[in-house]
């Protein structure tokens, strides 16, 4: 109740000095209605306690509310007069309700109407001689609402106040959020990207290595052309891994992300790890698609084939790209080992590539099933293009996508 705020030094050095000032003032006005020295000490007090109060409304309001209470109490019990120096009651009231804890803000709401109840209380009391009659009641109503509403509307004024800067916290806390929602999001996505990087090149240089190990006797050049296709997927590799490591030191810096034009690269790095790739694209796109789609064509067919250059019992490999009006159709289909999971697996169970296309698709509205068909395992993608695919409307794979049995 009692623990300092915390206040700039603009601001206390500001506080002390309107207090000194205010404390000037007052035992100058004080002293003027002193007539002895008990009321030279009296007129002190009061003074010190309202200056103190003035000094401490902001950096502790339940002291400040305290010194104004010992202020007023001494005024009415040496029986002076009201002074300038009351103006004091006001702005401690509003500091209570702006800026003091949940306790001290209704101490400030009880203080305000006790207070009205004293002013009339004091004031008329002191002059009366007999019991108060119909007039003298009117008075000390009247007085009581117009003290009541004076010191109200000082509290209530802070409440506002007090309102006001709970709804610029909450909005700054929200922005806070949203920014680090944001920029976790940023994370998972780099952490995907570079995933997809790292197993893709990585799958393409083992299988050039085992490659030219196996050749290396017999076939010397092979071997020359695996060297040169592990050196060419390095350097690819760690342009994109240093790609990645900028976005990740300036998070607001967009790097280049691969597109459809990049399939050409990727399909020549797959056919140069030896995986026999026929690729089929009907119908073409329709124009020039939106990057997001783009770049999850590019992601999931990098993580499709590299599990089926990883995985596969079979070097072929069967692509198909589908690009209707309203969304692309994406197949990648090979021969499946016998130990392969027939549905896409579950975080817990491991599988970061089927999960991480998973979730490309669902980034931009589309979905993607992943299991076995007729002896193949399939990799299939449906993403919208311009309107997202209406959610009740069941998807019938394209013709050509059928498996032959």
């Amino acid at each position: 109740m009692f623990a300092l705020r915390p206040l700039t030094r603009y601001q206390l050095v500001t506080d002390l000095g309107i207090a000194v000032v205010f404390f000037l003032v007052a035992i100058a006005v004080e002293l003027v209605a002193s007539a002895t020295p008990i009321d030279n000490v009296v007129a002190f007090l009061v003074a010190i306690s309202f200056a103190g109060a003035v000094a401490l409304r902001r950096l502790q309001p339940a002291l400040a509310l305290t010194a104004a209470w010992v202020a007023a109490l001494v005024q009415m019990a040496s029986g002076r007069q009201p002074s300038p120096s009351d103006l004091a009651i006001f702005a401690v009231l509003y500091t209570t309700a702006a800026y003091g804890s949940r306790r001290v803000f209704w101490f400030g709401f009880v203080s305000a109407i006790v207070g009205a109840a004293l002013v009339p209380t004091y004031l008329v009391g002191r002059g009366l001689q007999a019991p108060p009659n119909g007039n003298e009641w009117f008075a000390v109503i009247a007085l009581f609402l117009a003290a009541g509403f004076a010191l109200m509307l000082a509290w209530v004024c802070g409440a506002l106040v007090r309102t006001a800067m709970r709804a610029a916290a909450n909005s700054r806390a929200q922005r806070v959020a949203e920014a680090e929602t944001i920029a976790e999001q940023e994370r998972v996505r780099i952490a995907r990207d570079m995933h997809d990087v790292v197993a893709h090149s990585l799958a393409v240089v083992i299988a050039q290595a085992d490659g030219a190990r196996y050749a290396a006797a017999s076939d010397p050049q092979a071997t020359s052309e695996a060297l040169t296709t592990i050196s060419a997927t390095a350097r690819a590799a760690l342009a994109d891994v240093r790609l990645l490591l900028t976005q990740l030191r300036h998070s607001q810096a967009e790097g280049p992300q691969p597109t459809l034009a990049d399939l050409d690269a990727l399909f020549h790095r797959m056919r140069a790890a030896g995986v026999a790739l026929e690729v089929e694209v009907d119908p073409l796109p329709p124009g020039e698609p939106p990057a997001a789609i783009q770049l999850a064509v590019y992601r999931i067919m990098q993580e499709a084939l590299t599990n089926a250059l990883r995985h596969g019992v079979d070097p072929r490999v069967r692509v198909h790209l589908g690009w209707w009006p309203d969304r692309v159709v994406v197949s990648v289909r090979n021969a499946r080992a016998t130990a392969s999971p027939p549905v896409l697996p579950s975080p817990a169970s491991g599988g970061h590539g089927l999960i991480g296309m998973r979730e490309r698709a669902q980034l931009v509205g589309g979905h993607l099933t992943a299991g076995p068909e007729y002896g193949e395992f399939v990799v299939r993608a449906t993403l919208p293009i311009g309107a997202p695919l209406d959610a009740r409307t069941v998807h019938r794979p394209d013709p050509r996508e059928e498996p032959s049995s």
